[in-house]
């Protein structure tokens, strides 16, 4: 998983509360399995007109179209849990959302793909959405869990430990386990070996069990 410390870039804005994740990624999609691609899907209703080509929705439009952070409105990703939402939104290039509520599993989905969900209230979150339309970057540093604005207003966020040590870190769930607990599974490992030998082959009686297999 790639690791998530700080990035720089323009933000796309999206005023809209309750996006779904079928608006985010649509269900006709989801019989594509390989995360690679799905980013072209991202928002399809919105970015294709019915009669072809492209809309003006502000993930076709220059700067935005390259934009690695999104801003939205309340409650982002509710819905059905399909994780292609996510897949999708990391694919097209987008690393964090900022809003100020999220769906529950979506929020739990992005920080399983290296993505930051941020929530942000209020005044606050305004002020992040109009530094957004401005077109001018922003920064969010995870490190310091701060969203830095174009006029160099530096906006404080909250996050859980455990997942802000793993995005830094690029780990996912099992990641995180063999990174946090390798030498015990290990131990676990061995005394299960030596205290029921019966359930193992060594290489050698393995070798033997099929050599015998093959010549009958």
């Amino acid at each position: 998983m790639q690791k998530f410390t700080k990035i720089t870039s323009v933000a796309a804005a999206l005023r809209e509360a309750d996006v779904d994740t079928d608006v985010i990624f649509p269900a006709r999609f989801l019989l594509l399995l390989d995360k690679a691609g799905l980013g072209k899907h991202l928002f399809h209703e919105r970015r294709n007109a019915r009669g072809g080509g492209k809309t003006d929705f502000v993930l076709n439009t220059a700067p935005f179209d390259k934009a690695e952070i999104l801003v939205a409105g309340s409650n982002f990703g509710s819905g059905s849990s399909r994780e292609q939402a996510v897949w999708a939104l990391t694919d097209f290039g987008i690393r964090c959302v900022i809003a100020p509520s999220f769906g529950e599993i979506f929020y739990s989905n992005c920080f399983k793909n290296g993505a930051l969900p941020l929530v942000i209230e209020g005044d606050a979150h305004e002020r992040v959405m109009l530094a957004a339309e401005s077109g001018k970057p922003l920064t969010v540093d995870l490190e310091a869990q701060t969203v830095v604005l174009p006029d160099g207003e530096g906006i404080g966020f909250e996050i859980d430990p455990y997942r802000r040590r793993t995005l830094m870190l690029g780990l996912d769930e099992i990641g995180s386990i063999l990174a946090d607990d390798a030498s015990e599974i290990a131990a676990f490992e061995a005394g299960h070996r030596k205290d029921q030998p019966w359930l193992f082959l060594d290489d050698g009686r393995l070798e033997r069990l099929f050599s015998g297999t093959r010549s009958s």
